[in-house]
């Protein structure tokens, strides 16, 4: 639910994750006046450090729920995969968006897929697997597909491509036999996502769209503005308020996009949160995707979404760290003047795991993009 008046510093907010988006989220609350209250079972939680308040206990423990509720004037969260009925159980005594019944549509993606076609727009071609019995339907329309498990599947994790029927129901059985979808493969140009913030039914905002290039199925790079027709980009940003809208959304929600080769546009998922792709705001926006969720769970107008530079961002994984665990050479970042590093507190980093990004602003995305490539590939000497 959203509240009717505004709530303004030094009010107490709450978020439910800790991890490197609610480490960014409290540091935009903090900066703008606002105390912070982090639920995150892990003693090292990024955002943590910054918190006023870290409540060391699981999403569904009733006691820290309590807490919340008690001191917060609203709560948001950085993660789709927290409890949702955490979230309807905060929402009777205080202001939380997302909706638990939102953060439970994205958290399935048969439910997810659905919704997307019940607003009106497009998905590739999917069969929703609930059951072994549902993989004697014809699969041939969904192949060759990718197999994903229906929850908590995320950076490329509970996917399995398929080709033949016989190749899909050993991978249904290699998944444990949990719902999946089955999703056809598409003949993909590139990949794009559109950032909206919703205060409420009168007041949305957008993001430039991004251009997101991947890597083992994590995001590597993002391209602002996303190098592809501006009608397109228009179409991805209309098509994310129109979501947003019949999900009856309030939050910052990023839907991502498979941009087809013939210059179709389907919607691959959605994040009911601030999201990856959106880290360049920090550095390149008027407001960043951070201070929009705060904007959103207190009540306020969500902030100007203009593009003050053409902006390339470059996730740093575990990968990028020496084999003893020693630093990137960080020097090459912090000698140019127009890239900005941003490290999230991990303390271990390994393989896959994002310990942080930078970004690079330049005239042109182009010239962004390729003095980050440049940077990238000097990190490790």
């Amino acid at each position: 639910m959203a509240s009717h008046k505004p709530i303004l510093p030094p009010a107490m907010l709450g978020i439910l994750g800790g991890g490197q988006l609610g480490r960014m989220f409290t540091v935009a609350a903090k900066t703008m006046g606002y105390r912070v209250t982090v639920l995150d079972p892990d003693g090292n939680a990024p955002a943590a450090e910054f918190a006023d308040v870290h409540l060391r206990a699981a999403y569904n423990d009733h006691a820290a729920l309590k807490e919340l509720a008690e001191t917060c004037a609203a709560i948001t969260t950085e993660f789709e995969n927290v409890n949702a009925d955490s979230m309807r159980w905060l929402a009777q005594h205080v202001p939380v968006s997302p909706s638990g019944d939102c953060l439970a549509i994205a958290q399935d993606r048969i439910q997810e897929k659905a919704w997307i076609r019940k607003a009106g727009l497009a998905t590739a071609p999917y069969l929703a697997l609930e059951t072994v019995e549902d993989l004697n339907h014809d699969l041939a329309p969904y192949l060759p597909g990718i197999l994903k498990t229906a929850r908590l599947g995320y950076d490329g994790k509970g996917q399995v491509r398929v080709a033949t029927a016989v190749e899909a129901r050993a991978a249904y059985a290699d998944l444990g036999g949990q719902p999946c979808v089955l999703e056809k493969m598409l003949p993909l140009a590139c990949e794009v996502s559109a950032i909206v913030t919703r205060s409420n039914p009168h007041e949305v905002a957008v993001f430039p769209v991004a251009e997101n290039r991947h890597a083992k199925g994590i995001l590597d790079v993002s391209i602002v503005p996303a190098q592809v027709d501006a009608a397109l980009a228009a179409q991805a940003q209309q098509m994310a308020r129109q979501l947003a809208e019949a999900l009856d959304y309030i939050g910052v929600l990023a839907v991502e996009f498979f941009v087809l080769d013939g210059g179709e546009l389907v919607i691959n998922e959605i994040a009911p949160r601030p999201h990856n792709s959106g880290h360049y705001t920090i550095d390149a926006c008027v407001t960043s995707q951070y201070e929009q969720q705060v904007r959103a769970m207190c009540g306020l107008h969500p902030g100007r979404t203009d593009l003050l530079s053409p902006v390339v961002m470059v996730n740093l994984l575990g990968d990028v760290w020496q084999d003893d665990g020693g630093e990137p050479n960080w020097a090459v970042l912090m000698q140019a003047p127009n890239a900005h590093l941003h490290l999230y507190g991990k303390r271990e980093a390994r393989p896959g795991r994002k310990m942080g990004h930078y970004c690079v602003l330049a005239d042109t995305a182009a010239g962004a993009l390729e003095q980050a490539e440049a940077l990238k590939d000097t990190l490790g000497t």
